[in-house]
């Protein structure tokens, strides 16, 4: 995924909840329990659909790739499309296409859709394939095999693997004295950091945080939730307004409202540019914005997210190619075929290595490939170490990007000086009590 798309990560709220579970009742289920593909032949003349959910550069080696595969496979035709003007459009063409019986193959999607995905009843039920020993289902990270997995089925692979780690300008800190981020850092560290790298007079900021009230406003808290004890969900109850998501929560108001060292972002797509720009000195980010940092004028480094009691667990965001049913036993074969040569580490180093994301599976480690990305890409090697700090996943209940869209609106008022941490977070915990299902 390219950074462009990447930074959004927007949630689309309860529209296409609602079209998903219009379309689940439209059409039918393929959660029986037979295998979608039995009976497939490897053979048959089959054309398959891929929404690649990609820019235009991005796009292009992906329509290679799609040419390269019916090359070694020529009764099987590839047509790759970005599916939607954004990535983010895709889940409600997708929800449409459902409802009117017109949907991909193959398809693109944020892991934070992947229950609502799973209850549309179109996906393929991909359990017992990726189980089988010869698939080497945990050579994927445990964070991108659970989003994968949508009430105990298996409806994708993963598409996309990545972490959420401190970027940090070294002429910043250089010039105001302050010494680099250690492994053993603490959130307290990261306030006094950012109050130190803070210049009025300069219009700089120690860091920056994002109040769209998107899932990239959300999911920057998860990782102070888990790191205090706390969970997002009880089964289907909220429990994001804990003692824990409050101390979390209030860790950041402290920064944003208290100290004034955070820049808040309106949109999403404003600290990253300020950051590239030498204006913020620390951004909590992933490995999709090396791609704009290579051509940097600055010398930057990537750090661990700040411990709490020692415990640095971040939050992984892992995109998934997800599979649908179409009730033909040689597409749903052929994807599944298409999917895996796709999700391969050979085939993988000319995808997401390329431009600079992480691999998807641990073995690439040991590659030619790796070494490369490696030295291709500051600060890859220290995102890749960090997916070992990725212990937990996002639920994939349907109904969390409902959720996360009240989750969202939460912090934005409580990082804009509008609410308190537990007011708010209780007042977005009692409207999603009803959003999330099994």
């Amino acid at each position: 995924m390219t950074p462009a798309l990447r930074r959004g990560r927007l949630v689309l709220g309860g529209l296409s909840a609602t079209l998903l579970l219009l379309s689940a009742c439209m059409g039918g289920t393929t959660d029986d329990g037979k295998d979608d593909a039995a009976g497939y032949d490897p053979n048959a003349k089959v054309e398959l659909t891929w929404w690649t959910g990609q820019t235009t550069e991005a796009q292009k080696v992906a329509e290679g790739l799609a040419a390269e595969y019916t090359k070694l496979h020529p009764n099987v035709t590839v047509k790759a499309a970005p599916g939607a003007p954004t990535t983010d459009d895709l889940l409600t063409k997708l929800s449409a296409g459902f409802a009117g019986g017109s949907y991909p193959d193959i398809s693109y999607a944020f892991g934070s859709w992947a229950g609502d995905l799973g209850a549309s009843g179109k996906t393929q039920d991909l359990t017992s394939y990726v189980n089988d020993p010869a698939f080497n289902w945990n050579d994927f990270s445990p964070a991108a095999r659970e989003v994968a997995t949508a009430k105990g089925k298996v409806i994708g692979l993963p598409a996309l693997v990545d972490n959420l780690a401190v970027i940090y300008n070294k002429k910043i800190f250089d010039d105001a004295g302050v010494p680099y981020p250690k492994d053993d850092w603490t959130w307290a560290d990261f306030r006094e950091t950012a109050k130190k790298l803070t210049n009025p007079a300069k219009n700089q900021y120690g860091t920056a945080y994002s109040v769209s009230g998107s899932e990239d406003t959300t999911w920057h808290l998860w990782p102070l939730l888990w790191q205090n004890g706390g969970e997002i969900l009880d089964g289907t109850k909220p429990t994001f307004n804990s003692d824990a998501g409050v101390k979390a929560l209030e860790t950041l108001r402290q920064i944003a409202v208290d100290d004034k060292s955070m820049y808040l972002d309106q949109t999403d797509e404003k600290y990253g540019p300020l950051f590239n720009g030498g204006r913020v000195g620390m951004m909590i980010s992933g490995p999709w914005s090396l791609l704009e940092l290579k051509d940097a004028k600055f010398d930057y480094d990537v750090a661990q997210l700040p411990g709490t009691n020692g415990d640095h667990t971040t939050v992984s965001g892992p995109d998934l190619w997800v599979l649908f049913d179409h009730q033909d036993a040689n597409r749903a074969g052929a994807a599944r075929d298409f999917a895996k040569w796709l999700t391969s580490a050979e085939t993988d180093a000319k995808w997401n290595l390329a431009v600079g994301n992480l691999p998807l599976r641990t073995s690439e480690k040991d590659t030619p490939a790796f070494k490369k990305y490696t030295a291709d890409w500051k600060g890859g090697q220290k995102f890749f170490d960090n997916l070992q700090n990725a212990k937990k996943a996002r639920p994939t209940a349907a109904g969390y990007e409902v959720l996360s869209r009240n989750v969202g609106d939460a912090i934005a008022k409580v990082l804009q000086g509008q609410a308190q941490p537990k007011e708010a977070l209780d007042e977005a915990a009692k409207k999603s009590a009803d959003a999330v299902e099994e």
